[in-house]
C-alpha cells in the first residue's frame, strides 16, 4: 500500500466577485471561521463609509483578534468629491500593502478592492504585484465587482456571485440585520 500524499497548505488568494449580493458577507464568514480558531484577522474596507452597520458592532466583540478598518468615504457612484475618494483609496491601499507585508494576521480581507482599478484610482499592476508577493502563509480575500482576468488568474479560489433575484427589485429596501 502506497503512503498517503501529504496535504499541501499555503496562504490562499480568494476572490468574491460578480453582480450578486453576498461578496462581503462571504468574506465575513471566513473571518468568523478564522476567529473561531483563534487566528488574527484584518478587514480593510475601501469604499464603505462611516454609516452604522451590524458588522461594526460585532467586530467590537473580537477586538483582541480582529482589526476592522473602514477607510472609504461611502459609495463612489454617489460621491460629492471624487478626488477625496481617490485620496482615501490611496491611503487605504498604502495601509493594506503595509498590513499584508507585516504578516501579523492569518487572514486579510480587502473588501471592495476591485473597484479601485475599475475606477482608475489605483493601477491594477501594482495590486497584482503586491498580491503575488504576499507572505506565503497569509490568506487574502478580495471582494467586489469587476474582478479582472489577471486578478482571477492570480487567485487560488474565485467565486462569482450571480444576481438571480433581489428584494430591492420588488420595492423592498435594505433591512437592518440582513443587508447592513
Amino acid at each position: 500500500m502506497a503512503p498517503a500524499k501529504p496535504h499541501k497548505t499555503k496562504g490562499l488568494l480568494a476572490i468574491f466577485t460578480g453582480n450578486g449580493k453576498g461578496k462581503t458577507t462571504a468574506s465575513l464568514g471566513l473571518a468568523f471561521r478564522a476567529l473561531g480558531h483563534g487566528q488574527k484577522v484584518c478587514i480593510i474596507q475601501f469604499i464603505k463609509g462611516s454609516w452604522k452597520y451590524g458588522e461594526m458592532e460585532t467586530a467590537k466583540q473580537f477586538s483582541s483578534l480582529l482589526d476592522f478598518h473602514v477607510m472609504g468615504r461611502g459609495f463612489t457612484w454617489k460621491s460629492d468629491d471624487l478626488e477625496q475618494d481617490k485620496a482615501a483609496a490611496l491611503e487605504a491601499w498604502e495601509f493594506a500593502k503595509k498590513t499584508i507585508m507585516e504578516n501579523n494576521h492569518s487572514l486579510v480581507i480587502l473588501d471592495e478592492l476591485t473597484y479601485l482599478p475599475h475606477y482608475k484610482m489605483i493601477d491594477e499592476q501594482e495590486i497584482l504585484k503586491v498580491l503575488a508577493s504576499k507572505p506565503s502563509g497569509l490568506h487574502v480575500v478580495v471582494t467586489g465587482r469587476y474582478a479582472t482576468e489577471k486578478l482571477v488568474e492570480l487567485a487560488d479560489l474565485v467565486t462569482e456571485m450571480v444576481a438571480i433575484k433581489h428584494p430591492y427589485k420588488s420595492g423592498i429596501k435594505a433591512q437592518k440585520g440582513f443587508e447592513f
